[in-house]
């Protein structure tokens, strides 16, 4: 594991006006605590933590802390802030680490293998939880823990307690929650076609009788019931 020094001095001037001058010199606040020892402010190189945070032990890297006119302080970053666009560090946190004492920290999973579950059944690979939380002594504390999914189903789940780790390192996350497991892609549903509507016929009304529903015979044209009514009168004359 490399070791790494980061030079710190002493910062005096607080506030936003402050930290813009700070960092348009090329470094950045920070504020170093715990070990019930009072909080400091400092100025630190952005490049430093940085190259700290990429390296193989990220976040969870110990590293010595000079501070100008002070003891040289075992350190580690507790947390920090990037600017959103650029990605440039802007603040930093540190805690101070007593080498004798445990601590709790997440540390990251990492896989190796492919899953028979989406090499010989097509099944998809997914990460639920990338790290898990360990507590123990700063100096075992792992750079990651590693996995190996190669039997790996689909419908098999990798849990906390399938993890195998230092007898030094004690986990404490919830043996039960699942880390990674293979699912069954899902089937994409072909829309069916609409049905088309029936239009109805209209109904053709014949000239000359229309049908009455309720006698069921056919009533008489116009025509022809002038001719009856006619003949009813020659019949009276007579």
């Amino acid at each position: 594991m490399p070791q790494f020094n980061v030079a710190a001095e002493l910062r005096e001037k607080r506030g936003k006006n402050a930290a813009r001058q700070l960092r348009m010199s090329r470094k950045i606040p920070a504020v170093l605590y715990g070990n019930h020892e009072s909080t400091i402010a400092l100025s630190v190189s952005p490049r430093e933590l940085a190259s700290i945070l990429h390296s193989a032990t990220g976040h969870n890297t110990i590293f010595t802390l000079d501070i100008q006119d002070a003891r040289p302080t075992s350190v580690m970053l507790k947390d920090w802030q990037f600017e959103p666009l650029k990605g440039h560090l802007l603040h930093a946190d540190l805690v101070r680490i007593a080498m004798d004492k445990v601590l709790q920290v997440n540390v990251p999973i990492t896989t190796t293998g492919e899953a028979k579950g989406v090499k010989l059944e097509g099944g998809i690979f997914e990460f639920v939880m990338r790290e898990v939380e360990v507590e123990c002594l700063p100096s075992d504390i792992p750079g990651n823990i590693e996995i190996d999914i190669s039997e790996l189903s689909i419908g098999a789940n990798f849990r906390v307690s399938d993890l195998k780790v230092d007898s030094k390192v004690k986990i404490l996350s919830d043996p039960e929650l699942v880390i990674a497991h293979v699912i069954t892609p899902k089937e994409e549903k072909v829309p069916e076609p609409a049905a088309e509507a029936v239009v109805a016929e209209p109904e053709v009304i014949k000239k000359g009788k229309v049908a009455t529903e309720e006698e069921g015979e056919a009533a008489p044209a116009k025509g022809e019931e002038k001719k009856e009514k006619e003949k009813d009168k020659e019949k009276e004359k007579k």
